[in-house]
């Protein structure tokens, strides 16, 4: 199996430059059946064996490595004629490195990989003088919203087509590699076809290492999207955004017109179909040079895209996760803390992350929680009870022993506390049912009114929620026949009772 770089460029010699099979095979040297393998692979959602890393490669030399690449990264500032060979590095290790004690043939082996990483690295990164047709730019831009009543700082995709000045965009809570993908697949797809090229900047999402003399190592999974898609990546020189100045100006421009004022919604996923639209209705106006509209001359952008590929890319990410004692486990550098259970307490759990969602699974990936997707660099926590309550319920006597009754809420822990044992695994069972329809939330304000009334069982939880969160109808009145007093009217000599009640046949006692 080839790298992702020996995949790429068999594939950009074909898509690109038009070489034929024949060709590429003799260029890499390779067989013209694994070449045409390549040129006609559709799915690059199955991760390829990768190759070895370094601190595999070469294994005994793992003690000198570090002396090695400090001695080659100098090499860079030094005349070409003054640059260690492998011979020098080998005598050098010898004699300045007690112990030493590998072949001259290991040293050169390694010499050779560092040596071709730091100063032969492949070239990319071309700015055209003109911008063509099928040509697309990608950038973030940050905006607030509100979504459901709360107000957020989130990040927008936008992806501009600089021929036409055609623009898209779509909105997220934050910046990754989920957003990115779901972004940019949400827009190919509204558009029914993919660029032939985009152009990005050298963001950590997608770019691990800027090489010397243009090149640019990328990320595995950005790569497979991009073999996926078929299109060509090309990046800006470091700290030169204006290199892509249509996508800098489309994120301002579609900020002051679709975002202002702060936009209210409900549900982001359905604001980002209606920012589509809104996208699709701006076209309708002339180009700001030319005496055509954006849309007539987006007609000419689609016919150098390419259509989408038949098979659907994963765009959710993967991964593991230890949990600590609690059943919980940390994401973004520790900052970010999700819940899971009790039971799966010092495990590892398989996660499956979107732009929105953490999905929690267990090692035969049935899903155990899922949690709304935390952003930002402030420490948060992302607590869903039921599956706590769940497994407390079944073992009520282990509350105070578990460490989850100190992360309970004051109020909650006053209301167990006044409990008797056997209420309290009935009273647990009942919150977790409680937290199950309306969310935890709503079964601590319940426990909040049973505590004003002096309640302390299952029973009267049900009751209280039922008066506060179920859809009694309300009836009307009652009407009263004519003869029948009105209360308002009675005496204190109960007169009118005492003449009812002899018209009905009743004796007075």
């Amino acid at each position: 199996m080839l790298t992702m770089d020996k995949i790429h460029d068999i594939r950009f010699r074909f898509f690109v430059k038009g070489e034929n099979i024949s060709q590429i095979a003799d260029a890499l040297h390779l067989d013209w059946k694994t070449v045409q393998k390549y040129v006609d692979m559709a799915d690059f959602n199955k991760p390829a064996p990768k190759p070895a890393s370094e601190q595999r490669f070469c294994p005994k030399l793992d003690p000198y490595k570090q002396t090695i690449d400090k001695w080659l990264e100098e090499d860079k500032q030094a005349p070409r004629k003054q640059r260690h060979t492998a011979k020098r590095v080998f005598n050098r290790l010898r004699k300045e490195s007690p112990g030493f004690n590998c072949s001259y043939r290991t040293v050169a082996s390694y010499y050779a990989v560092k040596h071709e990483e730091l100063f032969n690295g492949a070239k990319g990164g071309f700015l055209p003088l003109e911008h063509r047709p099928g040509e697309a730019q990608v950038d973030f831009g940050t905006a607030d919203f509100y979504e459901n009543g709360t107000r957020l700082t989130g990040k927008y995709l936008e992806v501009s087509f600089p021929y036409s000045n055609k623009g898209y965009l779509q909105l997220f809570y934050g910046e990754n590699m989920e957003c990115l993908l779901e972004g940019l697949d949400a827009i190919f797809r509204h558009i029914g076809v993919v660029p032939d090229e985009l152009w990005f900047d050298n963001t950590k999402t997608i770019i691990t290492k800027v090489i010397r003399g243009g090149g640019r190592e990328t990320t595995e999974r950005f790569d497979r999207f991009r073999e996926h898609y078929i299109f060509q990546a090309v990046f800006m020189n470091p700290g030169e955004g204006h290199e892509k100045g249509n996508v800098e100006n489309k994120v301002g421009y579609q900020r002051r017109n679709f975002l202002v004022p702060m936009p209210h919604f409900l549900a982001l996923s359905d604001f980002n179909r209606q920012l589509l639209d809104m996208c699709e209705e701006d076209a309708n106006r002339e180009h700001y040079r030319r005496n055509e509209t954006i849309e007539e001359l987006f007609a000419e952008d689609l016919k150098h895209c390419h259509p989408l590929p038949e098979i659907e890319f994963d765009l959710s990410g993967k991964g593991n996760a230890t949990t600590n004692n609690w059943g919980k486990f940390y994401l973004n550098k520790g900052m970010h803390e999700y819940s899971v259970s009790p039971k799966y307490a010092n495990t590892v759990v398989k996660l499956k992350l979107t732009s929105s969602l953490v999905i929690v699974m267990d090692e035969n990936y049935r899903e155990i929680v899922r949690h709304r997707r935390l952003y930002g660099d402030t420490k948060k926590q992302s607590m869903d009870w039921l599956p706590y309550l769940r497994q407390l319920s079944i073992r009520p006597r282990a509350l105070k022993y578990s460490g989850i009754y100190d992360m309970m809420p004051p109020a909650m822990k006053q209301f167990l506390e006044g409990c008797s044992n056997t209420e309290t695994g009935k009273v647990l069972k009942v919150l977790a049912e409680l937290t199950d329809r309306t969310g935890f939330d709503s079964a601590l304000s319940t426990v909040n009114q049973a505590l004003c009334y002096g309640a302390s069982d299952a029973d009267s939880l049900k009751n209280l929620y039922r008066r506060i969160y179920a859809d009694v109808p309300e009836l009307p009145p009652m009407p009263l026949n004519s003869e029948i007093p009105d209360v308002g009217q009675m005496t204190t000599n109960l007169i009118a009772y005492d003449t009812f009640l002899k018209k009905g046949g009743a004796a007075n006692a």
